[in-house]
């Protein structure tokens, strides 16, 4: 599935930290502060985490879920048939609320799932005093709403684009029922064999169906009677299986979940490598621990820098960590110069994590705008050119304050495909390489103003859109000074972020910088940004090209390996070579934890880890009264 972009999630990649030119040994060996004792769980009374997320959170309803913030809380609430190995590192699924993993038919398009029995929804009046048990049917329910048209659901082409045998005709019936779906009418890949037992039949090879299957923050198990007891107020109301519920909610300020008291008997476990350290030292003190290990997770909506910052530093949160609210880059030389722990911070107990993320911020081309797209050879030389002229490592080092790596295509770090070693013209800054391109082409200044025009000598001039805060002055700033050094005219365009996001949607936006991040270990759902069939989607360049669809589909059906890989190298090559999107950045993430806050492991694909965490309430007391 390629995940949709998220408006908050998009935003955060653009304010988050950046990127500087580490090779590849350096990468793959980031300092990481230990905890500096694993010992906590002690003290009595609630033991409470405290987070804060750098964005509002839009709903609590997985069916409409579009940012990152949400998807977070619901991941906590709901849960997946499959989960990944929170220790384990490269990523691993694991059963979740299946009873095993799946049987697979040999052309993987046939997936069947055994629920597991005794997992309970938390108690709800909607369930009119019974307890009521999770089954198959919640996960056809969870999926036939992500595609009912009165939920328009960001999720809907995604889950459509997985060919689950007669949804889109399921879909197409309530459309012309005037938005009515029909959530007893049978579909042939959607069927219940028993209460226990999910069959998945999908039109063509899906050998990684799993990873759909293993997101709980949008495919988490969802009862029907819930959502039909509380209707359009549903969002309120997030009723699932996880390890906590929710307790309190005050809309864009604070969400308060607590421990579920009917989550089922689940204890810490894992499988980090031979090689990993810092996983065995965590599965060594909690192996064996019942989740969650804490009562409740408070979460503060902490939308400016300087205040996540100095939150932290009064110890009114916990972490500045996860894919919510890590630290912010612009106090990274405080709290890490030369990227180790400040001082002070380490004899506080202050605990920093550091790791390369499964992300990526790009700007991408409107295929379809007569300035800037065609395939036409002059256009992709406007477009390689510019892609020349714009110096990553300058905005690495003064914007993102050297908290990234220069991307050199469209994969993302710790997915297939992806490889260190790759380098492409993608990564390059040669703005004479591209002068001579725009020169060659015929983007010539002809009336010596100092402004190149079109071939055909009309006006060039480009349109990037931006929006007001002031880090986007910092990007513009970037951008017109590389532009103004190959004598390209370029005008921003400034509006909030839901006005831009409208014009990527319509079309409309000729330039616009933005981010992605990995959904799931595989590559496929990056090179889903070319893809013809999800043009306006997650494919926001509308680029089509049939050679790039047949790969796309070819790695679609083959199962990991050698040969799959190599399509992915031919994939990122046609990237590069028409450039319908200029890779910048593959961010390095810094999350921080004071002392009292044990057993921290960023998740990669995955945003649950409130319930892997313990914290030491009497660590907590001493500090506040230090």
């Amino acid at each position: 599935m390629t995940r949709p972009l998220p408006a908050d999630e998009r935003r955060r990649l653009l304010q988050g930290a950046g990127a500087a030119a580490l090779s590849a040994a350096v990468t793959s060996a980031f300092a990481t502060t230990p905890p500096a004792a694993v010992t906590g769980g002690a003290g009595s009374g609630k033991r409470v985490l405290r987070v804060l997320f750098g964005g509002a959170e839009t709903t609590l309803d997985p069916a409409r879920v579009s940012d990152l913030y949400s998807r977070t809380i619901t991941a906590h609430i709901f849960e997946s048939l499959y989960g990944y190995d929170h220790l384990a590192r490269p990523a691993k699924l694991k059963p979740n609320t299946a009873a095993a993993m799946p049987e697979v038919s040999a052309d993987f398009r046939v997936w069947t799932i055994r629920v597991a029995r005794g997992i309970f929804f938390a108690d709800d009046p909607a369930f009119k005093g019974q307890r009521r048990e999770l089954q198959a049917r919640d996960y056809i329910y969870a999926i036939q709403r992500t595609v009912d048209p009165a939920n328009i659901s960001p999720l809907e082409k995604d889950i459509l684009e997985l060919g689950i045998l007669g949804l889109q005709e399921a879909r197409d019936a309530a459309v012309k029922a005037k938005g009515r779906f029909d959530y007893d009418r049978p579909i042939a890949g959607l069927r219940a064999l028993d209460s226990h037992t999910l069959q998945v039949t999908v039109d063509k090879p899906r050998p990684r169906l799993l990873y759909q299957l293993a997101d709980a923050s949008v495919l988490g198990g969802t009862a029907r009677e819930v959502v039909e007891h509380y209707g359009e107020a549903i969002a309120e109301h997030p009723v699932g299986t996880g390890p906590f519920r929710l307790k309190s909610w005050r809309r864009s300020s604070r969400i308060v979940l607590e421990r579920n008291p009917g989550f089922r008997e689940m204890f810490y476990e894992g499988e980090p490598g031979p090689d990993d350290a810092e996983g065995r030292a965590l599965l060594a003190r909690f192996k064996g621990r019942r989740l969650p290990m804490v009562d409740e997770v408070e979460v503060s909506i902490v939308e400016e820098f300087q205040p996540q910052w100095l939150t932290f530093l009064k110890r009114d949160v916990d972490a500045l960590a996860g894919t919510t609210g890590q630290l912010p880059s612009q106090f990274n030389n405080e709290a890490a110069p030369g990227n180790k722990l400040a001082p002070r911070l380490a004899r506080q107990g202050v605990q920093m994590y550091r790791s390369l993320a499964p992300d990526a911020a790009f700007t991408y081309f409107n295929m379809k705008d007569p300035t800037i797209g065609g395939m036409a050879p002059a256009q992709v030389a406007l477009r390689r050119a510019i892609s020349l002229a714009y110096n990553v490592e300058e905005e690495i080092r003064n914007i993102r304050r050297s908290q990234a790596i220069i991307g050199q295509g469209l994969l993302l770090p710790h997915t297939t495909g992806y490889s260190p070693q790759f380098k492409s013209e993608m990564g390059d800054y040669d703005p004479a390489r591209a002068r001579a391109l725009l020169d060659l082409y015929g983007f010539a200044d002809r009336d010596g103003d100092g402004w190149r025009e079109r071939p055909d000598g009309s006006r060039l001039e480009l349109e990037m859109a931006t929006e007001p805060e002031q880090i986007y002055r910092a990007y513009n700033e970037q951008w017109q000074k590389a532009m103004k050094a190959v004598g390209i005219r370029i005008r921003f365009k400034t509006q909030q972020w839901p006005e831009n996001l409208k014009g990527a949607d319509a079309g409309t936006l000729m330039m616009w910088m933005l981010g992605t991040s990995a959904s799931s270990p595989d590559g496929l759902d990056a090179m889903g940004r070319l893809y013809g069939p999800l043009a306006g989607n997650g494919n926001f360049s509308r680029f089509q090209l049939d050679a790039f669809d047949k790969l796309y589909n070819q790695m679609q059906a083959l199962p990991d390996g050698p040969e799959r890989e190599r399509l992915f190298n031919d994939a990122q090559r046609i990237a590069v070579a028409y450039m319908p999107y200029k890779t910048h950045a593959h961010r390095i993430f810094t999350d921080l934890t004071h002392a009292w806050v044990i057993g921290f492991r960023r998740p990669l694909f995955w945003n649950e880890w409130w319930h892997t965490v313990d914290i030491d309430n009497d660590l907590r007391a001493k500090a506040k009264a230090s």
